[in-house]
């Protein structure tokens, strides 16, 4: 039993660690968490449902680990192939691809949530 709680343990370190050293690294990464920040204030200004919540914070969710996989779907390819190959600049670009399709989706989401709220605000 203690051996299995240490594993866990040893496992949320390496998360935790894996995280940290992508916010170290990754520009993108911190630029997302920067959104991210913005996106919480602006719900709690303009008081969102909890529904509205949960579509926000998914939509968090899957931009920041879409980042995190395109972030070592590269460090895994520069590092496995490190000249220039058309397979590996098409797994870059389609690990790429993917957030932004995930970045569009946040946006099609704040934009439904947080305009009609602005709108209100504004007129």
């Amino acid at each position: 039993m203690v051996l299995k709680d240490k594993k866990k343990q040893i496992g949320f370190s390496h998360a935790w660690n894996g995280i940290k050293e992508t916010i170290k690294h990754e520009y993108n990464f911190r630029i997302h968490l920067m959104a991210t920040f913005i996106v919480i204030i602006c719900g709690f200004i303009f008081q969102i449902s909890m529904v509205e919540w949960m579509f926000v914070f998914f939509a968090i969710g899957l931009v920041l680990v879409t980042e995190m996989i395109n972030s070592v779907m590269e460090a895994m390819i520069d590092y496995l192939k490190p000249e220039y190959h058309p397979q590996a600049k098409y797994i870059k670009d389609s690990a790429a691809g993917a957030v932004l399709i995930s970045a569009i989706i946040a946006v099609i989401i704040g934009t439904i949530i947080f305009i009609p709220s602005l709108y209100k605000l504004l007129w």
